[in-house]
């Protein structure tokens, strides 16, 4: 679904993005890329070695952006995630409001000293086509505030 950038940008709220522990995967990858793979290539070539470096950066650098895109947030028609560093792997998907079932979040030892969330929301129609978000800094206050406006909308008439 493509949004109108200009008018959803003075509506929007952000509701949540990753936590620091969903950078742990570009940590680790770092740590097999210039640790592990760069010095076996430097064994080999200095050139591949320098291939090595030039490619790992620019891995690290896109999955590091990849995870910094990623932003829960909502307007007047919904909830919505958005996601994506490059114009042609640009995501924005969501649930209009009329079609949330509810939002609910995982808690846990983890998620609780760590501060990051999974995130759960749901369509009231479809199982499949719901919100799942791993590692969301302030998930449980992002669910709250979902449900919390999502009963409003429903006590006001605004939606059925």
């Amino acid at each position: 679904m493509e949004l109108d950038k200009a008018a959803t940008a003075s509506q929007a709220h952000v509701l949540g993005v990753k936590s620091w522990l969903a950078y742990g995967g570009v940590l680790a990858l770092a740590v097999a890329l210039f640790f592990v793979a760069l010095p076996l290539a430097f064994l080999w070539n200095d050139i591949a070695a320098a291939v090595v470096l030039v490619l790992s950066a620019l891995l690290l650098a896109y999955r590091f952006l990849m995870v910094r895109s990623v932003q829960l947030y909502y307007d007047d028609v919904g909830v919505w995630v958005v996601s994506g560093v490059l114009p042609w792997k640009r995501d924005v998907r969501g649930i209009q409001w009329r079609d949330i079932g509810e939002a609910t979040y995982v808690n846990g030892f983890v998620s609780w000293a760590t501060r990051s969330t999974t995130v759960f929301i749901g369509h009231r129609f479809t199982r499949g086509s719901g919100i799942v978000l791993h590692h969301i800094a302030g998930g449980r206050r992002a669910v709250e505030t979902i449900n919390a406006t999502h009963r409003d909308m429903v006590r006001s008439g605004a939606i059925e």
